[in-house]
């Protein structure tokens, strides 16, 4: 590593703030999240984050200031290597700066993967983390492996119920064309491997995208499980007469006899053409009246209401 006071552009007389502020400045401007094309970016990050760890530990700093360590920690002159030294290297391998790297880091990591994606730390008993500085650190960082990065995708009921495959926009703005496993729930998540963020390390392992499936709210169809209703608008002398009538589903509409006089309270189900075929669809029956109204549709109603009243509430 260089300099790191050169590296973070600040002078030896730099405050602790003024050095939490230089990299916070930089490590935004060199995440390799915001620089997918420049292949010198995660070099440059890994080298901010290693000076801003080097510099926020006080004993580290201080030695470095005498001249008694170089920019990698190691004493510059043959028989140092005392206490003072051993435990400034012993706190930065454990990550006992009051204000590491990563810990800034966290704070607007949220801020980058783009729209519908989040960085979701790794985590459990030997389980790859994530090293901003490509170092080893502590157990389950020795892998380099990138974050995992969730994202959310609407889809149609359609698309789930014929499996279809569907474009989901990655967090390194790539566009895929995933393939909805069949039956797929709503809020199922889908795991594609290595699609999530990158590797901090050069030659690292990439996270994986889950992917979260979310069903999108039908203009026509409502869901109840596997089950879907759907509302048919049928005329009054459909009603009275009984008629052919088509029926929207998700495979494409089908025909159905309606009976004369048929009984619009109940609703008519259509056996297996529900969700994946696994459940039922009850269509609604709704009598609608001419737009407008109708004098002659008045006129024969009036005829009904006086001379041939019938009652339907009780």
């Amino acid at each position: 590593m260089r300099d790191p006071y050169t590296v973070l552009g600040v002078p030896r007389s730099a405050s602790d703030k003024d050095l939490k502020s230089a990299y916070r400045r930089l490590a935004k401007a060199h995440h390799p999240d915001q620089n997918q094309h420049d292949p010198k970016a995660q070099t440059k990050f890994a080298e901010i984050s290693a000076a801003y760890d080097f510099l926020s530990d006080d004993d580290r700093r201080a030695q470095y200031d005498r001249g008694e360590i170089d920019e990698s920690g190691q004493p510059k002159f043959a028989g140092f290597g005392g206490a003072a030294s051993r435990s400034g290297r012993a706190r930065a391998s454990a990550g006992g700066s009051a204000f590491s790297a990563e810990d800034i880091l966290k704070e607007f990591m949220s801020g980058f993967g783009g729209a519908g994606a989040t960085r979701r730390p790794s985590s459990g008993a030997g389980s790859p983390g994530w090293d901003p500085y490509g170092g080893t650190g502590a157990g389950q960082r020795s892998s380099g492996r990138g974050e995992d990065a969730t994202v959310t995708v609407a889809i149609r009921l359609e698309d789930a119920n014929g499996g279809a495959s569907v474009p989901v926009r990655m967090p390194n703005g790539k566009t895929l064309s995933v393939k909805i496993p069949d039956h797929v729930e709503d809020g199922q998540q889908i795991r594609l491997k290595g699609q999530g963020f990158p590797s901090p390390v050069g030659g690292g392992e990439a996270g994986d995208a889950l992917v979260t499936v979310k069903f999108e709210r039908h203009r026509q169809f409502r869901r109840d499980g596997k089950d879907l209703r759907v509302d048919v608008p049928i005329t009054l002398y459909e009603a009275v007469l009984g008629a052919k009538v088509r029926v929207p589903t998700l495979d494409g509409s089908v025909e159905i006899n309606l009976p004369p006089g048929v009984d619009v309270s109940k609703s008519l189900r259509l056996k297996g053409k529900g969700l994946y075929g696994d459940g039922d669809l009850y269509a609604g029956l709704r009598i609608e009246l001419p737009h407008g109204g109708d004098a002659d549709l008045e006129g024969l109603m009036r005829f009904w209401r006086d001379e041939k009243p019938y009652k339907v509430r009780e």
